[in-house]
């Protein structure tokens, strides 16, 4: 009986070899090899537990039906010493082991019976295999061990050979992104508009002048900054962005500047953060209005002294970055609120290149339209390669509040719904604003300011002094008008 067992037990570990290496995608593969070895243990619950750069990652799981990690039902204690001895553990009733009984993990989910084996590829520790059973006391026997030490040996080179292949995927993936991102023309414009930014582009990329970019929402701010980085003597550094209004306030600084291991709960291994990995290259901050005041002081700290200092570091950390930023809001009125520093702005704003709505660039909507029907459409290979002459009508008379990104959106959505092979108005999805263009409040706003100040001053006869007194303002924020006012 004994030998037809040992010959079931190999026939299965020949299936489950062949099953292993038929598999390329890291998850399916680590699904595939619990679910075989919990069959072949007769386990009631078992983890895979991978250690990448110091941190652990439960990849797959059998029989647990939450993802609260307090009663995931495995003792760190056990998996600890496990990762630490390199060696498999066998236990048949672990309330009872004077090495693990006392383990507060151990109390807790008063566990009986595991194993939990090392997945090592030669002396590299992939990671752990964890088998419990919190019903049944003496379930795993030494043979039980032995057998599962021969199969985890057979699926650790698997494993191994795996998460390799996965992450030389991943790193043609950014191979590949960078290298479109520097060779493909992104930006497309021939109106008096885009030109006008095309030549400042040009000018100020050389230099490191601190840029900021304006616009509304959806103009493409994040491409002018990529722009700029291409087109400078730091193009082969890296470039790196960051939304500030996307990171909650108590993680936005360790995103920023990175922490050290152990300077706040969670903090398990030191950081880099996106200034520090921008070294020698370009950090965009888009969104730069959302800014907590608090990391705006840090923010003009390390703008002067180019240095950063991790989060639970004292030292500061020499770096070498050019910074541009954005924001679709009038930073002159933030500050005027209490929202924005005013030292700040100044270091931000070396100089401002202002984008233009896409409403006011004329042929370059069609253009725009073009690329996108040509990118979409090869993307979910569709036929269609033309727009209607309606459709064209339409779109160079659209008002666009979305501007680019509203632009794209709406061809992605008529590329996929068309039933056509032209574009038309009903697949742009725009006949119910026909004829009538809403203005983003804070535009109407803005002009609604400008016009009340010109007349403020000329009530004043231009008495720059009087009229900030009769608005109740500072005489620098007349001055800012009278800027925009000569503009016009």
């Amino acid at each position: 009986f004994k030998s037809n067992q040992s010959l079931k037990n190999l026939e299965a570990l020949v299936q489950f070899s062949a099953e292993l290496i038929s598999e390329e995608n890291p998850k399916q593969l680590f699904q595939k090899l619990l679910a075989s070895i919990v069959k072949l243990t007769r386990a009631e619950k078992g983890f895979v537990i991978i250690l990448q750069d110091e941190e652990r990652t439960m990849v797959a799981s059998h029989n647990i039906k939450t993802k609260d990690k307090s009663t995931l039902g495995y003792s760190d204690t056990i998996v600890n010493k496990v990762v630490q001895h390199k060696k498999a553990i066998i236990i048949n009733n672990a309330l009872k082991d004077l090495n693990y009984s006392a383990a507060k993990s151990v109390i807790d989910l008063r566990l009986s019976s595991v194993m939990c084996v090392p997945l090592l590829y030669r002396s590299n520790l992939l990671g752990v295999l964890y088998l419990g059973n919190d019903s049944i006391t003496g379930l795993f026997t030494d043979e039980d061990l032995k057998l599962l030490k021969i199969w985890t040996a057979q699926a650790s080179l698997l494993v191994h050979l795996a998460l390799e292949l996965n992450d030389v995927k991943i790193s043609n993936q950014h191979l590949r992104a960078q290298l479109q991102s520097r060779t493909s023309q992104t930006i497309i414009g021939s109106s008096t508009s885009m030109q006008e930014v095309f030549k400042y582009i040009k000018k100020l990329a050389p230099t490191d002048l601190s840029i900021l970019v304006l616009g509304e929402t959806g103009t493409g701010k994040e491409l002018i900054a990529q722009e700029l980085h291409k087109q400078s003597d730091r193009v082969s550094g890296p470039f790196i962005s960051i939304n500030c209004g996307a990171i909650p306030e108590n993680l936005l600084e360790s995103e920023l500047f990175g922490h050290k291991k152990g300077a706040f709960t969670g903090a398990h291994i030191d950081k880099i953060g996106k200034f520090e990995a921008a070294d020698g290259g370009t950090i965009f901050l888009d969104e730069i209005a959302e800014m907590p005041m608090t990391l705006q002081v840090k923010l003009l700290r390390v703008l002067q002294e180019r240095k950063i200092e991790r989060v639970g570091e004292i030292e500061g950390r020499a770096i070498d970055i050019r910074v541009v930023s954005a924001t679709n809001k009038t930073l002159e009125d933030e500050i005027q609120k209490g929202n924005f520093r005013e030292d700040l702005y100044y270091r931000l704003n070396e100089v401002s290149i202002q984008l233009p709505p896409l409403r006011d660039r004329g042929s370059d909507i069609y253009e725009i339209a073009k690329y996108f029907l040509k990118k979409y459409a090869q993307q979910y290979d569709s036929q269609i390669e033309f727009f209607s002459q309606e459709s064209i009508e339409t779109m160079q008379g659209y008002y666009w509040p979305g501007n680019v990104r509203q632009l794209e959106s709406r061809i992605k959505r008529a590329v996929i719904m068309s039933e056509s092979d032209k574009i038309s108005v009903e697949d742009l999805n725009l006949k119910q604003v026909e004829g009538v263009s809403l203005r983003p409040l804070e535009m109407v706003a803005e002009e609604f300011k400008l016009n009340y100040v010109r007349e403020a001053l000329e009530l004043n006869n231009w008495n720059k002094a009087q009229t900030a007194r009769d608005l109740e303002v500072d005489p620098r924020t007349i001055f800012r008008y009278i800027e925009k006012i000569k503009d016009l």
